[in-house]
């Protein structure tokens, strides 16, 4: 199955069919073959040129694909499954030296190592460890231009929920503490092999300007923990559990201590996390 570019590859059935590759449920995966769609997630990520891509399970090579057609760079995709790692050597052969396809676990790997800045992290990631993966990014969010990550449409609407509503919670908080977060657009089940039984979401993540004074990540996390541990509880129930003095940081923080968690805004939780610090050292 050579070819001497990008655009004389066989089409993603066939290669699935050479390979053997069906999919393989424990690494959660759903082969997206639809040119079109990989072509729009590839250009919704934005201007390319001169960006080191980092993908996550390319599978196939579809998004990979679309990423090389996009102008990036380079293209550095992260593969758990053997049979995809070596299906995919022919695609490295027709990129000329513009892709690496590295065999290892996206979660015990660091993007910053992979690749020089600018770069991006533009993936179809898979479910089952969509959301700790994005943790590990968010903590390193300023070394991104951008992240376009395709999730199941619960985690991309908690990604983008607003306070006062039931999928506003801590993903939706810390998220949005540190980046800018648009929900793009949704592919049905029909589109991937197998189809999965959820509609999938593109969201794409841009960093935020922080200000000169934040708390760290850490205390972020924690306080939003506690304050999303009891979210049906008053804060200054929930906040007992780790703060002797609930009330007196609610108060610094000019937050009324009869709100609940879901009514604050990501700025009030700033604001909380930054006292707590204070207070606790």
């Amino acid at each position: 199955m050579a070819a001497d570019t990008v655009s004389d590859l066989p089409p993603l059935r066939d290669v699935i069919k050479a390979w053997q590759l069906d999919a393989d449920k424990r690494l959660g995966q759903h082969f997206l073959l639809d040119l079109n769609l990989t072509a729009k997630i590839a250009r919704t990520a934005g201007d390319l040129t001169g960006v080191n891509a980092i993908e996550i399970g390319p599978g196939p090579g579809g998004l990979t694909r679309a990423l090389l057609d996009g102008g990036a760079q380079k293209v550095i995709a992260i593969e758990r499954d053997p049979r995809c790692v070596a299906a995919l050597q022919t695609l490295v052969a027709a990129a000329e030296g513009k892709l690496t396809v590295i065999h290892g676990d996206a979660l015990e790997t660091d993007p910053i190592a992979l690749a020089p800045a600018p770069r991006a992290i533009i993936a179809n990631l898979p479910y089952n460890v969509a959301t700790p993966l994005l943790i590990g990014w968010l903590k390193q969010a300023k070394e991104f231009v951008s992240l376009t990550l395709m999730f199941q449409r619960e985690v991309a609407l908690r990604l983008t929920a607003k306070p006062r509503t039931k999928e506003y919670g801590r993903l939706s908080v810390m998220t949005q503490w540190l980046m800018d977060v648009t929900l793009e657009f949704d592919i049905p089940a029909s589109a991937f092999t197998p189809p999965p039984n959820v509609v999938s979401s593109v969201v794409r993540m841009t960093p935020r300007t922080m200000t000169a004074e934040e708390p760290s990540f850490a205390a972020m996390e924690t306080v939003v923990a506690a304050a999303f541990g009891q979210r049906r509880k008053m804060l200054r129930a929930g906040l007992r559990g780790f703060v002797s003095e609930p009330l007196k940081l609610l108060e610094a923080a000019g937050i009324d201590q009869t709100s609940r968690a879901e009514e604050l805004n990501v700025d009030a939780f700033r604001r909380l996390a930054m006292i707590w610090e204070r207070m606790s050292h």
